[in-house]
């Protein structure tokens, strides 16, 4: 069962590491990041209603205190989407994942500081790790260019994107169904999206390539949400969350070389030095877990 769930995790990875195209293609017709992370929360929510009434409508009833942590990992997916999406537009696909691929850090962060969490040297030395990297990716180390506002969102949705991983194991340690975890995740992340994304702009943007836009939309909310997020979650059930955090990897390694085969990206030296360190953080920290 174990060698299923880390090929969900990895499978999850990869998919997640496709976002980076759909944002490259949907961007120009005049979508916004809040609009986008509407699509894949909107397309996903529906699928997965339509699957769970047809196999399974019980999967519908959950309790209250299910309900309310299935609004905060709603609220903290669309927050971790809407950030990652206005980061890669700022900054670069390769920059706005590595970034968001902080969360485990601040996860560890946040148990130091507020759940009484030891600090030994393998932690320490993975954020300090951690900050030199994030310090040469983002340029403030080496004197290169970089975009301020682009490089705080990103560290914001590192920090949503850790809130949901925490928010997931709870309500998987509770038992609460994958599916139903899933569906209401993203009913209330719909739910946000159409309060503030800018609803009503949404159909001229569509109606510029139809052809175009609406597979991509599809596409996105297929690719990019419901598939990895549903094998990430049925994961959660049977690895620890520290050999999820050390698959997980591979997302942004997979959105790395998309960017660079498929958009013609370049690294430079210090860009590549601070994404080995930042990965290398995140491994040493899910290992010393």
């Amino acid at each position: 069962m174990k060698k299923i769930a880390l090929i969900q995790i990895i499978l999850a990875s990869i998919l997640w590491g496709t976002s980076g195209i759909f944002v490259h293609y949907l961007a120009p017709y005049g979508f916004t990041s809040l609009q986008m992370t509407f699509f894949r929360s909107v397309v996903s929510c529906i699928c997965l209603a339509l699957y769970i009434l047809i196999f399974n409508k019980k999967l519908f009833k959950v309790t209250l205190k299910q309900l309310l942590l299935f609004t905060g990992s709603g609220l903290s997916f669309f927050l971790t989407a809407t950030c990652y999406f206005y980061s890669m537009q700022a900054t670069s696909i390769s920059t706005a994942v590595v970034l968001m691929y902080t969360a485990p850090i601040f996860v560890m962060i946040y148990s130091v500081m507020f759940l009484g969490e030891k600090l030994n040297p393998k932690k320490a030395v993975a954020v300090l790790t951690m900050f030199v990297g994030c310090g040469l990716v983002s340029g403030i180390i080496g004197g290169l260019k970089f975009d301020a506002m682009g490089i705080v969102i990103g560290f914001m949705s590192g920090i949503a994107y850790s809130a949901y991983n925490i928010l997931t194991k709870i309500e998987m340690k509770g038992n609460s169904n994958p599916l139903s975890a899933t569906l209401y995740c993203f009913l209330f992340a719909t739910l946000i999206g159409a309060f503030t994304c800018g609803i009503g702009d949404i159909p001229q943007s569509i109606g510029k390539a139809p052809q175009i836009t609406v597979p991509l939309v599809i596409g996105m909310g297929l690719a990019t949400c419901i598939s990895p997020y549903f094998l990430y979650t049925l994961a959660m059930r049977k690895i620890p969350a520290g050999t999820a955090s050390s698959l997980g990897i591979i997302e942004p390694m997979a959105a790395t070389l998309f960017s660079v085969i498929i958009f013609g990206e370049t690294l430079s030296v210090a860009s590549v030095s601070g994404i080995v360190l930042i990965l290398g953080a995140v491994f040493l920290l899910s290992k010393s877990d």
